[in-house]
C-alpha cells in the first residue's frame, strides 16, 4: 500500500527485512489501548523516513588515471532521489562501487566502498568523507595530476571524486571568490606576463603559435600551492601568490 508523504524528508535510514519485525513492540499487542494511547495534545515528529533501497537509482562514473596504476579506477556513485516530483525534491549518495582490471589493491578497495556505502545510506552529514579521504598520504609519494593538481595519494584522489560528484548534487557548495580576490589574481597575472614577455621577447616571437595554444595555463615556472595543490604560484615583488586561488603569505 503507497504512503504519501506530505512533509519535506531531511534524512533517511535503510530497512532491512528483520527491522520490519520490529516496528510494533511486544507491549503494544499486549498492553491495554488505554495504557498506551497518546495525549490528544502530543505530536511525534519523526525525524528520518524509512526506505528501502529502489529497484533503480540515478548515478555517474567517474574515470581515475593514477601513475600509481597500471590500469584506471572506475568509480561509480549512485544517489537516491528524495521528494521525488516535488518542489522540495533532492539527490543524496547512497552506494559507491570502484572497478578495474587491476587486482592488487582488491581488498582494500572493497573495504573502502562498503564502508563509504554504510555512511552514505546512514544519512545525515556525510561530506566530512572528502576531508578524510584527502588527508590520506602516501609514504611512496604522492603524484601531480593534469592541470598541476598535486594528489598526496590515490585514496586522496578518490576522495577528490566524491567531493566532484557531492558538489554536481548541490550537496557540498564551493565558496565565491569576492570581486577583490579575482581582481587581484588578474592583476597579478597580467604584471607577472608583461615582465615575462619583456624579459623573453625573442622567444616568445618564435614561438608565438605555442604560446596562444598555452594562454590559459599557468607559467611553466610556477610552483605548488599549500591551499590548493596547484602549481600556480609565482613570485612578485618578493611575494609569493597563487594564481588560481588567489592565497598570498603577504595578505
Amino acid at each position: 500500500m503507497a504512503i504519501k508523504i506530505g512533509k519535506k524528508i531531511k534524512g533517511y535510514s535503510v530497512m532491512r527485512p528483520e527491522d520490519k519485525a520490529k516496528t510494533v513492540p511486544e507491549v503494544a499487542m499486549s498492553a491495554p489501548a488505554e495504557a498506551i494511547a497518546m495525549p490528544k495534545t502530543a505530536e511525534v515528529i519523526q525525524m528520518t523516513e524509512q526506505v528501502e533501497r529502489p529497484d533503480v537509482l540515478i548515478g555517474s562514473t567517474y574515470k581515475v588515471k593514477s601513475p600509481l596504476f597500471e590500469h584506471a579506477l572506475y568509480v561509480t556513485i549512485n544517489d537516491i532521489v528524495l521528494n521525488q516530483g516535488t518542489e522540495h525534491e533532492l539527490r543524496r549518495p547512497f552506494e559507491v562501487f570502484i572497478n578495474s582490471k587491476n587486482m592488487d589493491h582488491f581488498q582494500w578497495i572493497v573495504a573502502l566502498t562498503r564502508i563509504m556505502s554504510a555512511v552514505f545510506r546512514k544519512g545525515g552529514d556525510v561530506t566530512f568523507l572528502v576531508e578524510e579521504m584527502k588527508a590520506v598520504f602516501d609514504p611512496r609519494g604522492g603524484y601531480f595530476k593534469a592541470g598541476g593538481v598535486y594528489m598526496p595519494s590515490i585514496v586522496a584522489e578518490i576522495g577528490t571524486v566524491v567531493e566532484e560528484h557531492l558538489k554536481s548534487i548541490g550537496l557540498i557548495h564551493d565558496p565565491e571568490m569576492s570581486a577583490e580576490a579575482r581582481k587581484l589574481i588578474a592583476d597579478k597575472r597580467a604584471a607577472y606576463e608583461a615582465r615575462s614577455k619583456k624579459k623573453h621577447a625573442d622567444a616568445l616571437t618564435e614561438a608565438a603559435p605555442a604560446a596562444a595554444d598555452t594562454a590559459e595555463k599557468f607559467p611553466a615556472s610556477a610552483t605548488m600551492c599549500g591551499k590548493c595543490n596547484t602549481k600556480a604560484t609565482i613570485i612578485m615583488d618578493g611575494c609569493a601568490t597563487c594564481l588560481n586561488c588567489g592565497y598570498s603569505k603577504c595578505g
